[in-house]
């Protein structure tokens, strides 16, 4: 197996078990690795430390999987790690109410670069690096041998991977492919989703618990919901007494989708407003039009993909919390979100209280928001925090 060895003193976060290695780290490579290969990772003393995979495409160099020396990457090992997952969640997998999760979180799991999401009986996976898209014909199979799904479906189409140096891929992995839309549930609320077309996995079951959490709030309230996408939020606030949502989403698809799961739920559509518009065009024109709401939801895509974008992405943040807080009166309530792992939940409460400022509103935090179970965090991998929000009272 090639060895790589580290330059002195970059073998700190290994030992603190991050998984990540970046380029600058290495020193010397012994062999000839293929992307995708696992190979050993010493120190500059030559001590073993990790078993990862190699990449020189990425800015991470080895992505780091094991740091006992005795064990061997085989299939064996997959297993182990995907049922251990599995194995975690499965109260969830038991639930009357919910049958669709996240099963196995990329560097969370052990298995850096794979996220397989289930939806009814379907799994949707993503592969994100180099290793994984190797291992892609073992972990099917153990998948399918743990899960008996209905069909398995690759939504490998991320960014993520150009940075690895290998194609977007969609389509059909194993078994029956899904219809253009299948019924999921979550919370006791029913989903039609788009497995094959949808953003992401087709579904966003990382905002699970903030959903019915917030929804709590909605009873006999006004809600605006805001990147709404398949209704989420808008569904939920519906489910416990909202008297109107109104629902913006820039995407065709999305408010198609949107307006299926009104009906399918049987929520009163005549209560119900969709809009397909960017947000922020669509916030401007409801404060021109003097339009006031009990509650706005805020819950945007990824401002910053990494730390360099982290300026820009406040500035976005900033202007879109504005625009949502003068909607508000006195008592009413913004939940805003961010999913960008480079903005810390310290640095988003700034970003809102400069909003704040700037909205000319007096504001109190009565609750943060987080990922759910199934998107757990390492202790050693903090990046794995993504998801925070903050759920903001005007006064």
């Amino acid at each position: 197996m090639v060895e790589i060895k580290l330059k002195k003193g970059k073998e700190k976060a290994v030992l603190q078990r991050h998984p990540w290695v970046f380029s600058g780290a290495l020193d010397k490579i012994k062999g000839a690795p293929e992307n995708g290969d696992v190979v050993r990772v010493h120190s500059a003393n030559n001590d073993f430390l990790a078993y990862g995979y190699f990449n020189d495409q990425s800015r991470v160099a080895v992505r780091l999987l094991e740091w006992n020396e005795d064990y061997v990457i085989d299939e064996a090992w997959y297993e182990q790690k995907i049922n251990n997952a599995i194995q975690s969640r499965a109260h969830l997998l038991k639930s009357k109410y919910t049958n669709t999760c996240r099963l196995i979180f990329s560097e969370a799991d052990f298995l850096p670069g794979l996220i397989v999401d289930k939806y009814d009986d379907f799994l949707s996976i993503q592969i994100l690096s180099t290793g994984i898209e190797k291992a892609k014909t073992i972990i099917i199979d153990i998948l399918v041998k743990a899960l008996q799904p209905k069909g398995i479906f690759d939504r490998s189409d991320a960014t993520a991977r150009t940075h690895e140096g290998i194609t977007a891929e969609n389509g059909l992995l194993w078994g029956e492919a899904p219809a253009a839309f299948i019924e999921v549930r979550e919370n006791d609320i029913t989903y039609h989703i788009n497995i094959a077309e949808g953003q992401k996995s087709g579904f966003y079951c990382d905002q699970r618990d903030n959903r019915k959490l917030l929804a709590a709030y909605a009873d006999g309230k006004s809600v605006l919901d805001c990147f709404s996408y398949s209704g989420g939020f808008s569904l939920n606030a519906f489910k416990n007494g909202a008297t109107t949502v109104t629902s913006v989403d820039s995407s065709a698809l999305a408010i198609e989708t949107l307006k299926q799961n009104i009906e399918l739920n049987k929520f009163d559509s005549k209560n119900h407003t969709a809009i397909q518009s960017d947000v922020n065009k669509q916030l401007r024109i409801f404060k021109e039009e003097g339009k006031k709401f009990d509650i706005v939801v805020l819950d945007p895509p990824k401002y910053a993909p990494s730390r360099s974008a982290l300026d820009r992405a406040a500035r976005a943040y900033k202007d879109l919390n504005r625009l949502g807080l003068l909607l508000l009166e006195s008592g009413g309530l913004l939940a805003t979100f961010s999913c960008s792992g480079a903005v810390d939940i310290e640095t988003f409460k700034q970003i809102i209280a400069w909003a704040a400022l700037d909205a000319g509103k007096e504001v109190q935090v009565i609750r943060q928001f987080s990922q759910p179970e199934d998107h757990p965090v390492r202790l050693s991998f903090p990046e794995g925090e993504y998801l925070k929000g903050l759920l903001v009272r005007v006064l």
